[in-house]
């Protein structure tokens, strides 16, 4: 396929932003989506379309957004070369990932800085059409709970400070699209209202905080949870943390790790019926160990054992995941039997929106970026296309 040669997909169905075309076709044209309809619809004079004819049992989703990834085969976001995203950028497309958030980890403030600034450049100078796209940063950490690091590095947690985040937002050219960060720690409100006022998503995670202390940040313009369940203060009767005001509170989006092992497919159903598909947002929290065999890596400096299903520190603790985009959609699927428009809203939509890229990104609908994947009848990924360029095809460089 040419690098700007128009072309359409027909034959399947297509889920476009309000309706179900149940035999349709979407035209691109300079990576963009010029036209979706029915296939009876379809004008005959196409010639200077290459035309793509899937089977009918196949169907066409807007591409995924990834808020919430460090890395993939054997890339860090905090490697901080042009490298390592470049990795990223070209094997996400094979997960149905059309776009994400290069995200950061706790450490030192050099370290973060270097990233910053690498992922910066990248996006103003290296960035091309055709692989996964990154819309920005997701800063998570060092403004956490050392009551709730998980696996962020202790020694360099360090107290919110506005101050500090104005730099790194200068030195990111103002890329930084979401923070996570713990509210109850000093300065932890002020950030958030800082975050709020210039349009970065303050995300609350890592955190330790009461209910009181969420309702406190969520006043203050939180509308974001990060991995729920995982690195917070827990649900229970008498104290329902942050857990317990992630499910309550309509303002929250919530971030689900769909592995099966951060949080049990029981929690995911639980989670998915008290926020519903409007209040969710799949990711993969993944690290550069996904795509790569058993043995061991670093995530933050720290070594990280990986076996065929997740990644742990010497003590145990889940360090990250090795979930693939693709398998979180299944897995979701299986677990509350949602429906594919569900699937859509938390993969494509919920993002996009929460991101603020919603205009271009999202979604099937004229005029918006050619971020697409066809899947078939088991939600395989068969297909991935990126701003319009074919970025994957099932079969082919496949790990």
């Amino acid at each position: 396929m040419g690098m700007h040669q128009p072309f359409i997909i027909t034959n399947l169905k297509i889920y476009n932003e309000n309706t179900v075309c149940e035999k349709g076709y979407v035209k691109v044209v300079d990576g963009k989506i010029v036209e979706v309809g029915d296939l009876n619809t379809l004008s005959e004079h196409n010639e200077q379309y290459e035309v793509i004819i899937m089977p009918e049992d196949h169907c066409l989703i807007p591409g995924m957004i990834d808020v919430h990834i460090h890395g993939v085969a054997g890339a860090d976001t905090m490697d901080a070369t042009t490298e390592a995203l470049e990795t990223m950028a070209q094997t996400l497309p094979n997960e149905g990932t059309t776009s994400f958030l290069a995200t950061t980890i706790t450490q030192s403030h050099e370290a973060i800085e270097k990233a910053l600034i690498n992922v910066a450049d990248y996006m103003g100078k290296t960035q091309t059409i055709g692989k996964s796209e990154i819309l920005g940063i997701h800063l998570e950490g060092p403004f956490i709970s050392d009551k709730r690091a998980g696996a962020q590095p202790l020694d360099h947690i360090t107290e919110p400070d506005v101050n500090v985040f104005k730099k790194w937002q200068k030195l990111a050219q103002g890329n930084i699209k979401m923070v996570t960060l713990a509210p109850e720690e000093p300065g932890g409100l002020e950030l958030i209202s800082h975050l709020k006022e210039t349009e970065v998503v303050p995300s609350i995670g890592h955190s330790n905080a009461t209910y009181a202390e969420v309702d406190q940040a969520i006043e203050s313009g939180a509308t974001h949870v990060t991995h729920l369940f995982n690195g917070m203060r827990g649900l229970h009767h008498r104290e329902p943390g942050v857990a317990g005001a992630a499910l309550l509170r309509d303002e929250l989006f919530v971030e689900i790790i769909a592995d099966g092992i951060h949080i049990r497919p029981e929690m995911i159903r639980l989670a998915f019926q008290q926020k519903t598909k409007d209040k969710v947002i799949l990711i993969t929290d993944s690290i550069r160990a996904k795509c790569l065999k058993q043995g061991r890596y670093d995530l933050g400096g720290q070594e990280v054992n990986v076996s065929e299903t997740k990644a742990t520190l010497e003590n145990g603790t889940l360090a990250g995941s090795i979930l693939k985009m693709k398998d979180a959609l299944r897995n979701f699927s299986s677990y509350t039997s949602c429906t594919i428009r569900d699937l859509i809203q938390i993969t494509a939509v919920n993002p996009a929106k929460q991101l603020n890229v919603f205009e271009h990104k999202g979604s099937i609908a004229t005029g918006k970026d050619a971020d697409l994947v066809i899947l078939n009848e088991n939600l395989d990924v068969v297909m991935t296309f990126c701003r319009g360029k074919l970025a994957y095809k099932q079969g082919e460089n496949d790990e």
